[in-house]
């Protein structure tokens, strides 16, 4: 009896662990595998603000529509910047001074909303997790939240008012079915809510504990993006209790992924995978990490934007290829309709990010960064902002094009898996490839992914090799992988 019990504790230290309600404790959980392994997942803002799904377009700036309330309010005020000024005006021409933004509600009524279609979207993208809001600032849940509608004292879920119906459950069913890790964005504060307004302790103790606990229990998320924590320090969120109860109690504490969004002192500091948001991401982290941002200037829908703000599909491809050679994931936000329809231009993007990632996932999940993230061709290379929080400089497509006399462009971007390599070149470079490394290569085969087997000799720079005449569908890739296999 004595060793049983002396073997259910080991097996206790094995495999469980007890989190205490603080950051050294907590931060020491490891991110859960399957994050990393997947890299690509889709970000989704909806809600009332998809309504109006409105913000003025200001060349070098991003404009969030989702914040379209914010921006109305703080837009009638002395100092206003032009976003929120653009917004009031807009406001007061389309809906008039005095219409209230509670008044969009009962118009997302997502009347032709087809959770199994958003499903098989995310699914021939080749995403492998999905992000609903299941509230943004504005309150509005997606969900039936009894506390939503208590405390905003009027009907504020998409159950009560608008849809009529649990979108957020449905959309849930919907994605799982598919295979896809299911979790949701969850905002901590709320702009207006009448009890954080004046309340704040109570509004963290009677309504945000209660409602995350709520969403926890009912959906089981396979991921979690906090957001909404800048106005006050964790301690003051008590949120490291919240994580406590989330990796200790709830029914996801062993899978469940948690990022850094926690209070205004734990970005990049405590939780779980580090964000960054509209940046060129992190380089040199050994730490998960990931950057959101939408194909336009707005998570949220925004029909001011045309179609020369979005990113193109190959623009897009690029972008998920060097985070991932970097070591980060991508979370690609889509703003549907407040119809309930994915805006066809996202779809068209997300299509063709699964075109390409039909022929050449294999250099994508699952990948570590190699030895180095990048093959330079001869030339200046350019300097890139990385490991911000917010908004930095990243246009790609320059870094990438066909040089400029005595500039650098890049030739090639590196991923690895096991004993493989893969080059994934964003420009057809012609017949000859050489492979620059300073690592010893032996291959055993070298291909070109979707293109068959290539020939290659060794160099003293590293690998040369040998490409062949591609068809016209695969010369209209936008990126072309070569897997070297040791």
């Amino acid at each position: 009896m004595q060793k049983l019990a002396l073997f259910l504790i080991a097996s206790s230290t094995v495999f469980g662990q007890t989190y205490q309600p603080n950051w050294e404790s907590i931060d020491k959980r490891p991110t859960p595998a399957w994050f990393q392994d997947a890299k690509f997942g889709i970000f989704i803002h909806w809600g009332v603000y998809s309504v109006p799904a409105y913000a003025p377009v200001i060349p070098g700036k991003l404009a969030y529509a989702e914040w379209y309330w914010n921006a109305m309010t703080n837009g009638q005020k002395p100092g206003a910047n032009a976003i929120q000024s653009g917004t009031w005006a807009y406001h007061k021409k389309m809906y008039g001074a005095d219409y209230p933004y509670q008044n969009f509600a009962p118009q997302f009524r997502a009347e032709l909303y087809d959770p199994d279609h958003w499903a098989d979207v995310f699914q021939r993208s080749g995403a492998k997790y999905v992000a609903l809001t299941s509230k943004h600032h504005e309150g509005f849940a997606l969900w039936p939240s009894k506390e939503a509608s208590a405390t905003w004292g009027r009907p504020w879920n998409a159950v009560e008012i608008g849809p009529k119906r649990d979108v957020l459950g449905d959309l849930t069913e919907a994605v799982r079915r598919k295979g896809l890790k299911m979790g949701f964005y969850y905002s901590l504060y709320e702009w207006y809510n009448p009890l954080w307004l004046t309340d704040k302790p109570r509004y963290i103790r009677e309504h945000m504990f209660p409602q995350f606990k709520d969403l926890v229990n009912r959906y089981h998320p396979a991921i979690i993006f906090s957001d909404g924590e800048w106005d006050l320090p964790s301690s003051e969120w008590h949120t490291p209790e919240l994580m406590a109860w989330l990796l200790n109690e709830s029914p996801v504490k062993e899978d469940v992924v948690i990022n850094d969004r926690w209070g205004k002192d734990s970005r990049h500091k405590h939780g779980g995978y580090w964000t960054t948001e509209y940046t060129p991401g992190m380089s040199g982290m050994e730490h998960p990490w990931e950057e959101s941002r939408g194909m336009g200037f707005s998570y949220g829908y925004n029909r001011a934007e045309n179609l020369s703000h979005y990113h193109s599909g190959k623009e897009l491809v690029i972008m998920l290829v060097d985070l991932v050679s970097r070591g980060g994931n991508l979370l690609l936000d889509i703003g549907p309709d407040a119809d309930g329809t994915i805006p066809v231009v996202m779809e068209e993007r997300l299509i063709q990010i699964g075109d390409f990632l039909r022929v050449n996932g294999d250099a994508i999940y699952g990948t570590k960064p190699w030895t180095t993230s990048r093959q330079w061709s001869a030339g200046e290379v350019p300097k890139v902002e990385y490991n911000k929080e917010y908004e930095t400089a990243y246009d790609l497509s320059k870094l990438v094009a066909k040089p400029a006399a005595g500039k650098a462009s890049i030739d090639a971007f590196f991923t690895a898996k096991g004993n493989n390599v893969y080059a994934i070149m964003p420009r057809w470079p012609g017949r000859r490839f050489v492979l620059q490394s300073k690592a010893a290569l032996k291959p055993k085969s070298v291909e070109l992914l979707g293109g068959g087997a290539l020939k290659w000799q060794p160099t003293p720079a590293g690998l040369a090799i040998t490409l062949p005449d591609v068809p016209e569908d695969l010369m209209q890739q936008p990126a072309w992988v070569i897997k070297v296999s040791q």
